[in-house]
């Protein structure tokens, strides 16, 4: 499928950008995955090398296949490395004044016509796009975590965003081996609007003792057919990243139903963050 795009820059290359740096590269594209320090691309690389040797081992990839894909990805510190890209997806820390900053720089490097993408789970694309020179060519895609294995692509449309830039995404998610759903921008867009708060309402119900963490995540997956708990399902998103999502939300819509819950404030000031700080809702070894 051609799509008109043949080098992307991915811009973090943390959780989420190691991913889509992965993804891209897997798809036989050329990436350059930039960050702010040489360890951060390190750690990134070494994540991306261990999960494609897991598709090795487990017959999906071939060794060959492996060694090309990371031969296609070039680790960089340097921003201007990124101007010879025709699509950079931006995958930094969940906050509307780094994102803004960063397209505003991006701007100034990448050439007329190449398309800039956020990986925001939450914040209006809409207002990203106010800030660039050409806000017709800043779009949303939201991938999930992890990149490589979840399906869904959220395309989200800014209300600047021209037919010319959604048609092209949508192409290249569907060269991923992803399935793209387009919606138009609103807060937590569509999974995130209806996922976020239902985990919400699962930590209220613990924070008011109605069932401890074990039931609530039991009864979810037995009576509504759920494959992980919504309380688990929290601890591996990461309850500050789920606490930043329900304030974008009660921020954007000034509506009481999106009150991030006392306890889950509670446990974001304790440190108590999930899987990534080893205690959550539950504690994980190491």
């Amino acid at each position: 499928m051609s799509t008109g795009i043949s080098r992307i820059g991915v811009v973090g290359a943390g959780t989420m950008g190691n991913g889509i740096a992965q993804l891209c590269a897997s798809a036989g594209y050329a990436v350059t995955m930039r960050d702010l320090k040489p360890e951060f691309l390190d750690r990134g690389m070494a994540t991306i090398g261990k999960n494609l040797e897991r598709f090795v081992s487990k017959g999906k990839l071939s060794a060959e296949e492996r060694e090309a894909a990371l031969g296609r990805i070039k680790p960089t510190i340097e921003i201007g490395d990124l101007a010879e890209c025709d699509l950079v997806i931006e995958a930094v820390l969940e906050n509307y004044e780094i994102k803004a900053t960063l397209i505003r720089e991006l701007d100034a490097i990448c050439r007329d016509g190449a398309i800039l993408a956020t990986n925001t789970s939450s914040i209006s694309v809409t207002k990203l796009a106010a800030t660039s020179k050409d806000p017709s060519r800043i779009i949303g895609m939201h991938f999930f975590n992890p990149v490589p294995l979840m399906q869904l692509v959220e395309i989200i449309r800014a209300l600047q965003t021209s037919d010319a830039t959604c048609d092209a995404i949508v192409k290249l998610t569907e060269s991923l081996g992803k399935t793209a759903h387009v919606s138009k921008d609103s807060y937590g867009f569509v999974v995130n609007r209806v996922l976020v708060p239902m985990i919400n309402e699962a930590i209220n119900c613990v924070h008011e003792g109605v069932a401890p963490a074990e039931d609530v995540d039991a009864m979810m997956k037995l009576g509504a057919n759920h494959p992980m708990g919504p309380l688990s399902l929290a601890d591996l998103i990461g309850l500050d990243v789920v606490r930043n999502i329900m304030e974008t939300l009660h921020d954007g819509f000034d509506d009481p139903k999106f009150r991030p819950s006392p306890l889950l404030k509670q446990m974001c000031d304790a440190g108590y963050l999930g899987r990534k700080s080893g205690r959550g809702f539950f504690v994980y070894a190491n």
